[in-house]
């Protein structure tokens, strides 16, 4: 998640004895959700206006180079964060469903300081750190 949204949100403190993925803590996360997900779109927007304005075509071969391979970049980036506001959507209807907040594994609470710093997660903590191995020993 990008630094200047971490800013822009307070972390969500618990009352005492409330219900994990309450309402309240539920519209907390759709916020953040919603805020990123029109943030990003912001980017793309501005990526392409942007890119529209400075299609310059410049006599020198170098230039030109140097100018199509900072445009592949900029898509490449802008095709990432294509892809991160499709899991942001994927993720605003488990909030819907009332399946936000706990892990697809194996069910248990993901926790609230996690879905802070990756709203998107799917996993508890135990969970990927174990995927994360499969991966590293399917690698070698």
């Amino acid at each position: 998640m990008s630094a200047e949204l971490h800013k822009q949100f307070t972390p969500y403190v618990p009352k005492k004895n409330e219900e994990y993925m309450g309402a309240r803590q539920l519209a907390h996360f759709r916020k953040i959700l919603e805020d990123w997900k029109d943030e990003l779109s912001q980017d793309i927007d501005r990526t392409v206006h942007t890119m529209q304005d400075e299609a310059t075509v410049f006599a020198d071969p170098n230039d030109r180079a140097s100018q199509e391979s900072d445009m592949a970049l900029e898509l490449r980036n802008r095709d990432r964060e294509r892809k991160l506001i499709k899991k942001i959507n994927e993720t605003i209807i488990k909030i819907e469903a009332g399946d936000y907040g706990y892990c697809e594994s194996c069910g248990v609470e993901i926790g609230l300081k996690r879905l802070e710093a990756r709203p998107t997660a799917t996993q508890c903590i135990d969970c990927k750190t174990l995927d994360e191995l499969r991966e590293k020993q399917v690698a070698k």
